[in-house]
């Protein structure tokens, strides 16, 4: 088949366009603003720790395996990773527009005139393919498959931030567990020492040594006392329920594994916070929040592609013959070649605005990952602050505790030998739950501050190598 020089000419020079570089900005990654050190890091600061695993350090088995079991089956994470396989088909569908597109055809037509004009009948047999182009000159699908890397590539980091938070909410939702059974158990037991109290006053009361006033003061206490352990039950339940929830599980899965009451983790000596610096290159939402900028810088591209021309080639080649064994000769082919060219003379105005719409898009995305930086140094900072403080709380609290305990037996002995009044009895009692209370409040706070620290360092997840995301990487053109 001879193809007109024309032809060949004019897909050199289309070829030759198309090897320019894309119209629209280039993108270059922002340099992020961050200290060289945090404000309320740890006197001795070290190189940050691997937080892959972060959750190894409390030395809880249950806890791991509640991890493990949540990074598995979690519905939020079954749902980033769908979107992540969008992604991937969203990049691969653009990346099919920078090729042709060329479809096969067979088709037999029969006719059979009418008597009155000769009642002549024929069969038509045709065979062929069809091909179309258009070159992409001015690189607005180069910029499309640009942004669909990006989004690509974000979507791999939300999946990686979703397993950051999952994580962390697993074990924030676990201490919280095991601080309502800590609570639980200080109600039960001053319970059990008010019954006591009330059985001496009882006695006391019958012997004539103190009036009915001391009995149902002690009564109103225990009572007191008693009212506070249906709450902790149900937020203990609720804490059950959550757990459960996030493992992908009914609410009460977990009912018979988490029945036994144990302690709050213990916090590690040491903490590695590196410097903030690694936090911006751990954090997989600050990734996100580059990537989404990095797409939209390309859309740029693509809404300025649309100022420019657009080429199109398509042709056909093929075969037609009156009869089946006739099709397939020389005699029979045929072949069509178009090339067409379209530009827009006048539109109102609409390319320009959209243009000018993307680089606003663009801007904002800029905006937000600033933002993003920020709002992850915060957290660190807010984490780094909390933690420090919850442990000389909870040091404080050790001391009263003990000072709590001490003046409640005092008390009940000079009660007992009638030296001081029930009034102060009570007092001590009520400042022992309180203290008490407060003090597994405050080791829950401050593991849940280390919790809220790792997460805040962009820990609970680790790069992995992805073969299609790779694969997507080296089919992008530049």
């Amino acid at each position: 088949m001879k193809i007109h020089s024309g032809f060949a000419l004019s897909t050199f020079v289309i070829a030759t366009l198309g090897g320019c570089a894309p119209v629209g900005p280039d993108y270059v990654k922002p340099d992020a603003a961050v200290p060289a050190n945090w404000a309320n890091a740890p006197a001795r600061q070290t190189s940050m720790q691997d937080l892959s695993h972060w959750w190894s350090v409390l030395n809880d088995p249950l806890l791991s395996e509640l991890i493990t079991q949540a990074l598995q089956n979690s519905p939020d994470l079954r749902s980033a990773q769908a979107k992540l396989r969008e992604a991937r088909a969203q990049r691969k569908l653009a990346g099919a527009n920078l090729f042709p597109t060329i479809g096969a055809s067979a088709s037999r037509s029969y006719n059979k005139n009418s008597p009155s004009t000769g009642g002549v009948t024929t069969d038509l047999y045709s065979a062929g393919f069809d091909a179309s182009w258009e070159p992409d000159v001015f690189g607005g699908n180069r910029r499309a498959v640009e942004a669909a890397q990006a989004d690509l590539e974000g979507s791999v980091a939300s999946l990686h931030d979703t397993q950051v938070t999952l994580v962390a909410e697993v074990a924030l939702n676990y201490i919280e567990l095991r601080s309502y059974q800590a609570r639980l158990a200080i109600a039960e037991n001053n319970l059990a020492s008010q019954k006591e109290t009330l059985s001496l006053t009882g006695w006391r009361e019958q012997a004539g040594l103190t009036s009915s006033l001391d009995v149902e003061q002690s009564r109103t206490n225990l009572e007191q006392t008693r009212a506070q352990i249906p709450t902790l039950e149900s937020s203990l339940a609720q804490a059950k329920h959550r757990l459960a929830t996030l493992l992908g599980q009914a609410p009460n899965a977990l009912y018979d594994k988490l029945a036994a009451p144990a302690p709050v983790p213990a916090a590690p000596d040491n903490i590695a916070v590196g410097i903030p610096a690694d936090t911006v290159r751990q954090r997989p939402d600050i990734r996100v929040a580059e990537r989404k900028l990095a797409a939209e810088t390309a859309r740029i591209g693509v809404q300025t592609a649309a100022l420019y021309p657009a080429f199109t080639l398509s042709g056909s080649l093929g075969w037609e013959a009156l009869s089946l064994n006739a099709l397939g000769g020389s005699d029979s082919l045929t072949h069509s070649v178009l090339q067409s060219i379209a530009a827009t003379l006048f539109d109102g105005g609409r390319i320009r605005s959209a243009i000018e719409i993307q680089n606003a898009v663009q801007e904002q995305a800029l905006v937000s990952y600033e933002k993003t930086v920020l709002n992850a140094l915060e957290e660190v900072e807010n984490a780094l602050v909390s933690y420090a403080n919850s442990r000389r709380r909870e040091l404080a609290l050790q001391q009263a505790e003990n000072a709590a305990y001490n003046a409640t037996l005092l008390a009940r002995h000079r009660y007992t030998t009638g030296i001081t009044d029930f009034q102060t009895v009570l007092d001590t009692e009520r400042t022992l739950l309180t203290v008490q209370d407060s003090l597994a409040t405050t080791e829950a706070d401050k593991i849940t501050a280390l919790i809220q620290l790792y997460k805040a360092m962009g820990g609970g997840w680790q790069p992995v190598t992805d073969n299609k995301t790779s694969s997507a990487k080296q089919g992008t053109t530049s």
